[in-house]
């Protein structure tokens, strides 16, 4: 064993001594948020929170659909280390005058929300708390696929990373980038201006690939994208080297200092979130944005399918036992929810789920993923559509009407933010294994929509209830 793992196993042991005395007060659940950009984390986490203490109707939420919850409150953070979500922040964006959608997770956040509930059992109503603290911790997805490099050394993750990137469609967009990258010889003396220009070009590749006609998941590191308070720092300044394998490193060469600035990373950014944050969760929510992937076409569904592999093997599943929280805690529980369900009618959300769950299982199978329990749901937070049949030259078209934000378009027509439309999105296949084998680029139609005004339910949603039920549920019965 090595020293470091032993150093690893001790960060885990005391965060999971320090929620184990905390938890022998009052239960606590923590609850991990996560998905790449754009997947609607800050939206989720607004609306469950907002559901939970407004009492909005939640027919699958057991406990809550059986009136046996009886309060719901924020508290103070219980992280002094942690952000704070602005949760208050988010509800005044989707409510207030010139309504819009909150702006999306940069950085690692957390909130708690206590519920206050009466057990079902006889033993549970006698022994029980009847108290839950849920504290909910909010990070970007992209920083749970640099987990994977923790076990990479520099070496291996460049020639993977090049080796990706010479395949389409990532081979159109890394032109720039491989152009430069056929001109470093790692074997040179170290050049700092050298790093900084294969930093950036680097880093501008994998921002093309975050767009949404090639809608990719597989971009680590994640930081480079997300920069936050590291922007401009060494941390950030280093780049794949073709390196053949087992080639020695030269001291004072380039392929020296970008090693040396790969293993910073490692070591100050993805270790840290690590064991500080991830490796004490409980249950956990990946939220994927599966239809910009479909709409992209298969090499993007793929890429996505890859990426959810990497996110399974991450994870440190299975059942909760007195060791496992003192001495390093395992999710229970994983959601994957394909969000923005209510871009499509709703003939199409068991569709939807449906190719999401034959996505995920692919992943399962390649990373031999076993342990926990699992769910797939098509999910919206926050409902922003209704359904509506529009008749079109003697047919009858299942659409979805709202009121798209200005600026988004449809071919040649343009929307002002005020007036509603109906749309017919398009049909998914009604075979799941389909997305593997078709290729569905460009096939369906989607526009952002501007938030609902909620009513007096809160806001609507289309399988809220449900998520909630399979995330938290059995911890209040």
């Amino acid at each position: 064993m090595k020293f470091s793992d032993i150093i690893d196993g001790g960060r885990i042991a005391t965060g999971g001594m320090r929620d184990f005395a905390t938890g022998l007060v009052s239960p606590v659940l923590r609850l991990g948020v996560t998905g790449l950009a754009r997947a609607g984390k800050t939206v989720f986490i607004t609306a469950l929170v907002h559901a939970l203490l407004n009492g909005t109707r939640l027919p699958v939420f057991e406990a809550m659909a059986g009136g046996r919850i009886l309060r719901t409150y924020l508290e103070p953070q219980p992280d002094d280390d942690l952000p704070r979500f602005a949760y208050e922040d988010h509800v005044a964006a989707l409510t207030g005058e010139g309504r819009h959608w909150p702006e999306g997770t940069r950085q690692i956040s957390q909130l708690r929300l206590t519920i206050d509930y009466s057990p079902r059992g006889l033993i549970a109503r006698n022994f029980g708390s009847g108290r839950l603290h849920l504290d909910i911790v909010d990070y970007p997805g992209e920083w749970l696929l640099d987990l994977p490099l923790l076990r990479t050394g520099y070496g291996t993750w460049s020639r993977m990373t090049i080796a990706a990137s010479r395949k389409p469609p990532r081979s159109d967009i890394a032109a720039d980038w491989q152009a430069h990258l056929a001109t470093l010889d790692p074997d040179a003396p170290a050049d700092e201006q050298q790093a900084l220009i294969a930093a950036r070009l680097f880093t501008d590749y994998l921002a093309r690939g975050r767009r949404s006609d090639v809608s990719l998941s597989m971009l680590p590191p994640g930081r480079f994208l997300m920069p936050g308070d590291l922007a401009g720092s060494p941390l950030l300044t280093f780049a794949p080297l073709d390196l053949p394998p087992g080639a020695a490193i030269a001291s004072g060469s380039l392929a020296a200092l970008m090693e040396r600035r790969y293993s910073a990373y490692v070591s100050k950014v993805v270790r840290p979130f690590f064991f500080g944050h991830f490796a004490r969760l409980d249950r956990q929510i990946v939220l994927v944005d599966a239809l910009a992937a479909l709409n992209a076409g298969r090499p993007a569904v793929e890429d996505l399918r890859n990426a959810l592999e990497a996110v399974l093997s991450c994870f440190r599943q299975g059942q909760n036992s007195w060791s496992s929280i003192l001495f390093g805690r395992r999710i229970e529980r994983i959601m994957f929810a394909a969000t923005k369900a209510d871009l499509l009618h709703h003939t199409s959300h068991d569709r939807l789920e449906a190719i999401v769950k034959e996505i995920v299982t692919e992943a399962m199978a390649r990373a031999q993923f076993a342990g926990a329990d699992l769910g797939v749901a098509a999910l919206a937070a926050i409902r922003a559509t209704r359904e509506a049949t529009v008749k079109q030259r003697g047919e009858i078209l299942p659409c979805i009407a709202g009121i798209p934000e200005a600026g988004e378009t449809i071919g040649k027509l343009a929307f002002d933010g005020k007036t509603e439309a109906a749309i017919f999105p398009g049909d998914l296949p009604a075979d799941p294994t389909a997305v593997f084998k078709e290729n569905l680029e460009g096939t369906l139609k989607f526009v952002k929509f501007r938030p609902p005004i909620p009513g007096p339910q809160g806001f609507p949603q289309i399988r809220l209830d449900r998520v909630l039920d399979f995330l938290i549920g059995d911890r209040l019965a």
